[in-house]
């Protein structure tokens, strides 16, 4: 449901009621991943979504039930072929959906901090013992928390716990434990929603191909830095859709701003001054990507410059030159598809090949994939 947070804040500050169907888990190709939610009000307003509108009807409809009876179900849609008439994925999927009233408790404060951009977690019971089901704490950074699970005290505690290391890793899916909060016992299983700042793309080169990516990059979801050395190129005019502009040299910059596991960086300078002290920074990151620029000529002669300041082969093996995958671009507008579409196959574990003909998963589950289910363990 954090996914929807700013709709959601909204109607829960005016005091509308509102009951939320969450996907807690899938398998196979669902088209939509755990976390992804649908909410309807006591007016019957609809926002959001849990299948891209295979089962959206029967969901809007036991969203409507919770509203009136109070209670809080998990639903499975499974594949509907053999059967016309039934309610299911036609992709030949399978989704467990948790669908539950929502009525003050932690709630609000978790689309509050959600809406703003806060890292916060969310850890409700989606299946177990019916009096917990739907029950909800909110857990934050520090793994201080707020609510409750109604049942055995030590419950919250290694809830608060499971669902704080998954909000480390901005990671949401369900984990399994004890309904007396132990590692066995009678199971209870949780949904975790981590709602984490959005992902930064930081670009470096104020170059026309640098305004197309600012413009995809923030259509993905990132958070889009613009970086050059010359005031002249690097204007927020030039850029008005990228969140930050920056004046000065990209490996200063890369020295003195926060990047962690989730950031890419876009090098498209284009220039060896520039290229190669940002470079022998950027491939010792943990950051997600590093892509650069150039022609196969250009990356040779940069790989060399590159190997004489004392970056290694296996931290070459790390950078994608030339950027991007082979489309066929020849426009910035082009290109950018390109270096996203790369971005995009490198983050989930995709091919980047044509789906056409071939015989791999549409969806696949990449290290930065949203997560299934993950139980836990001692």
């Amino acid at each position: 449901m954090l996914d929807i947070a700013e709709e959601l804040a909204q109607w829960a500050e005016q005091g509308r009621d509102f009951a939320v169907a969450t996907v807690v888990a899938v398998s196979g190709s669902a088209p939509r991943q755990p976390g992804a939610a649908l909410a309807v009000d006591a007016d019957g307003t609809a926002v959001g979504s849990v299948s891209g509108g295979c089962v959206e009807g029967a969901v809007y409809e036991l969203c409507r039930q919770a509203l009136e009876d109070g209670e809080t179900v998990l639903e499975r849609f499974g594949y509907s072929d053999e059967d016309a008439f039934a309610v299911g994925l036609t992709c030949g999927g399978v989704i467990d959906v948790l669908v539950t009233p929502v009525r003050g408790g932690v709630y609000p404060a978790a689309l509050a901090a959600a809406a703003a951009g806060s890292p916060a977690a969310l850890a409700r019971v989606a299946d177990g013992p019916r009096d917990l089901m739907g029950t909800a704490l909110l857990v934050r950074p520090d793994g201080s928390y707020e609510g409750g699970l109604g049942g055995h005290p030590e419950l919250d505690r290694t809830a608060a716990a499971e669902a704080r290391a998954l909000l480390d890793a901005g990671r949401t899916g369900t984990v399994g434990i004890g309904a007396d909060g132990s590692r066995c016992g009678r199971p209870l299983t949780l949904l975790v929603e981590s709602s984490v700042p959005p992902p930064r793309m930081i670009v470096f080169g104020a170059i026309d191909f640098a305004s197309a990516l600012v413009r995809v990059g923030a259509f993905l979801g990132y958070r889009v830095t613009v970086c050059d050395a010359r005031p002249v190129f690097a204007t927020a005019a030039r850029f008005p859709e990228a969140h930050e502009v920056v004046v000065g040299w990209p490996h200063e910059y890369l020295d003195s701003t926060d990047v962690d596991s989730r950031t890419v960086l876009c090098v498209l300078t284009h220039d060896a001054k520039f290229d190669v002290p940002l470079l022998q920074r950027a491939l010792r990151l943990p950051v997600a990507y590093v892509g650069a620029m150039g022609s196969r000529r250009t990356h040779l002669d940069r790989n060399r410059r590159l190997r004489e300041v004392g970056v290694t082969d296996l931290e070459l093996a790390r950078l994608r030159s030339p950027i991007g995958l082979d489309l066929g671009a020849r426009t910035p507008e082009e290109t950018a598809v390109s270096i996203a579409a790369e971005i995009v196959a490198h983050r989930r574990g995709g091919s980047g090949a044509s789906l056409t003909g071939a015989h791999t998963p549409i969806h696949h589950d990449g290290p930065d994939a949203p997560a299934g289910r993950i139980d836990s363990v001692a």
